[in-house]
């Protein structure tokens, strides 16, 4: 087998995805990523959920649920659409738990993640679309650092090229039929630009437009959709194609519509933003004990509409005065009444 020669300028792959601490405990990369990309998305979103007038801890208690269920999810999105992988002659099952070898789906790890979230929110009164608002840039920015991980493990690569920023691979990282390619397209450092790109339109655009009501979650689907679209033309591993195009094509397509109609509804029914995120309820804010609507004052006492206090004293008059009454109209009768 001839192996082309590497370009002039070129990319290397890391030479190794684990480092053993102690001699003894793996530490892997592609886990060191995934924990940093959330953690910086974590940081992110929590700043601009403080500026929407959130509380500081919000965010953190979201996360702790919500991250756990999204890694769940994009697993289980991996390991049904490939499921070839894992199940059949000469496969391990149980290597679908070996998370760390690589393998998330980024519409399971949404979907999951986000009712995680949705149930945190719910249960602390916070305004769950405002809280998707505020975490799209840091979700996009997590998938961009945990992008890395592809990068250490030598996965998820396109197709050979001999650009300058072509990414080099080690022979037993290539895919059958390519042994004889050195360097291949980078789709993780594609996606980690366009990732890192699309957080700061998002941004960008809330700051101008002020959205509100999961418009900027909209926004941050539908960029990073069409994104995925041309990573995804350019990838050579093994997965499940209709027609020219391969499976999760047709899910960002889907996706990509379904968000594109939502705002578009959303533009029209929902203008503006929240303008309370999380606690009291809108309709709730300025109510004040004895009134009986919101932002409605209680009545100052009127000569027309007699306080407590003077009620209790005219019903008091009114009861040390009768006993006097009656024991002169039996003294003027001259006895007891028939």
């Amino acid at each position: 087998m001839i192996t082309l020669r590497l370009p002039a300028l070129f990319i290397p792959s890391p030479p190794t995805a684990e480092w053993l601490l102690f001699g003894r405990l793996p530490i892997r990369a592609y886990a060191l990523c995934i924990i940093s990309g959330v953690i910086i998305g974590t940081v992110v979103a929590t700043r601009r959920w403080i500026a929407r007038g959130g509380s500081r801890d919000a965010v953190e208690s979201v996360a702790l649920v919500s991250v756990p269920f999204g890694i769940v999810g994009a697993r289980l999105y991996h390991v049904i659409t490939d499921y070839q992988l894992y199940f059949g002659p000469g496969r391990h099952w149980y290597r679908a738990f070996f998370i760390w070898d690589g393998g998330l789906g980024i519409w399971g790890g949404v979907a999951l993640g986000a009712f995680g979230g949705y149930l945190v929110a719910r249960r602390r009164r916070i305004r769950f679309w405002a809280l998707a608002d505020a975490l799209a840039p840091g979700v996009a920015i997590a998938q961009a650092v945990g992008r890395l991980g592809n990068w250490f493990n030598q996965e998820l690569f396109g197709r050979p090229t001999t650009l300058p920023w072509a990414l080099e691979i080690a022979p037993q990282n290539r895919p059958v039929g390519y042994g004889q390619y050195a360097t291949f397209h980078p789709t993780f450092l594609y996606e980690l630009v366009w990732d890192l790109g699309v957080a700061i339109a998002v941004i960008a655009l809330d700051r101008r437009l002020r959205l509100g009501h999961g418009k900027a979650f909209m926004l941050y689907v539908m960029f990073y959709t069409a994104g995925r679209a041309w990573v995804e033309g350019l990838r050579i591993d093994p997965a499940h194609r209709f027609g020219p195009f391969r499976l999760n094509d047709y899910v960002s397509a889907i996706v990509f519509l379904t968000a594109l109609i939502c705002l578009l509804w959303l533009i029209g029914n929902k203008p503006g933003r929240e303008q309370v995120v999380e606690g009291e309820r809108p309709h709730a804010v300025g109510r004040l004990p004895g009134s009986d609507h919101a932002g409605q004052t209680p009545q100052a006492p009127t000569a027309q509409s007699p306080t407590v206090s003077d009620r209790s004293e005219a019903s008091t008059r009114d009861h040390s005065t009768k006993p006097e009454q009656c024991s002169g109209s039996v003294e003027r009768g001259g006895g007891s009444p028939m």
